[in-house]
């Protein structure tokens, strides 16, 4: 009889459950595909993109919504790293609504386009903002929907290249899980590629769907009321991904934080108490790894938390260490495992974590305004 997470199939398709647990599962095979798909397409991907990058003033813009923008926080500051350039996460919520201060006219722009669906409101509505804005701009479309409006905008057009994920992360499910990790491997695949790091980290998270899902399992019975994510540089964009997906998959019964481990002492730490618990997401780099020791010794010193976690590479049982933004891949599987066993203790239905319809999976609701330069 077929498992997932420890759960039977049939009992988990009852629960509306099932699309969930079965998209977090398939990441580690995700990844290799994602990665392969971008090797034997880089040919014309590098065709496209090469020239572009040859302009040393080419402002690269990483951009999506909600899960979307968070590949790009989480990869911005290892890509700026590895290519020399200032490769900045701007998220399409923040384009939209204010175009004029993001977006710059004279300066030839690479737009980054995230999507699951392709199909958000706000996605769409950046990539026609930067065109009518940027006077030289370009579009690398990454979704997971060959039907979409972002891959369908690249039919045609010069300035527009499209890239398609593995056939699966088109998430059946609310929340994204696989999805946001193929769109994070091939955006590393296509401008950062590291074979190695990429298998050692689908062996870090092999290794714990095999032998550490009872372990969280258990840990997830604890009364936990509110769930603190902390990660430095494109680690924080992982905990703020982490963080959303508790909010979702347990609609907002447990309460959820994201911080850097300094940022955290600036007034936030405030909402420690006894029902608090603490995942830190540790770096790898031995000059941050100090900060976030710091941090967690100050936090046991207080011995307020009801847990805490330490994410590295111990904690996956390996003794080699993974870059930050590779061991990001089984850091945040951890995360979606954790939300899941907290949204199932809940009998909250995964799947479909807000039935009556409040948040969607495909944003609704959102009016698009014209916008007029010559008044902005």
């Amino acid at each position: 009889m077929s498992e997932l997470l420890s759960y039977n199939t049939e009992f988990l398709k009852s629960q509306n459950g099932y699309w969930t647990a079965r998209e977090i599962c398939q990441q580690p095979r995700i990844w290799r595909e994602a990665a392969a798909h971008i090797e034997e397409n880089s040919a014309s991907i590098n065709a496209w993109l090469t020239p572009l990058l040859k302009q040393k003033n080419m402002r690269i813009i990483l951009t999506g919504a909600g899960t979307s923008a968070y590949v790009g926080e989480a990869i911005a500051p290892h890509l700026s790293q590895q290519t020399g350039r200032l490769i900045e996460a701007i998220s399409t919520t923040d384009i939209v609504s204010n175009a004029s201060q993001y977006l710059i006219k004279d300066i030839p722009t690479l737009l980054v386009s995230y999507g699951r669906s392709g199909n958000s409101p706000e996605s769409v509505a950046a990539v026609d903002l930067a065109n009518q804005v940027i006077d030289n701009c370009y579009h690398l479309v990454i979704t997971c929907n060959p039907e979409g409006s972002l891959a369908l905008s690249s039919k045609n057009k010069n300035n527009v290249f499209s890239v398609l994920m593995p056939e699966g992360t088109l998430d059946q499910s609310f929340a994204m899980t696989s999805s946001f990790t193929s769109m994070l491997v091939s955006t590393l695949a296509i401008f950062s590629p590291q074979q190695a790091q990429l298998e050692r980290a689908v062996q870090w998270a092999e290794s714990f769907l095999e032998n550490g899902i009872e372990t969280l399992q258990a840990h997830t019975l604890q009364p936990t009321k509110r769930l603190v994510f902390l990660g430095s540089g494109g680690l924080q964009g992982i905990a703020r991904e982490a963080a959303l997906k508790v909010l979702e998959l347990t609609s907002g019964q447990i309460l959820s934080y994201c911080e850097s481990p300094l940022g955290f002492r600036h007034g936030p730490k405030s909402l420690m108490n006894a029902d608090t618990e603490v995942v830190l997401l540790c770096s790898s780099d031995k000059y941050t790894k100090s900060y976030d020791q710091d941090l967690l010794n100050e936090i046991q010193r207080d011995n307020q938390a009801l847990a805490i976690t330490v994410l590295n590479n111990e904690f996956f049982g390996q003794t080699t260490e993974l870059d930050d933004v590779w061991a990001s891949l089984p850091y945040i599987l951890y995360c979606q495992v954790l939300s899941f066993f907290k949204s199932m203790q809940a009998n909250i239905t995964p799947d479909n974590p807000c039935p009556t319809g409040e948040v969607n999976r495909v944003v609704q609701g959102v009016t698009i305004y014209p916008l007029d330069l010559e008044v902005s």
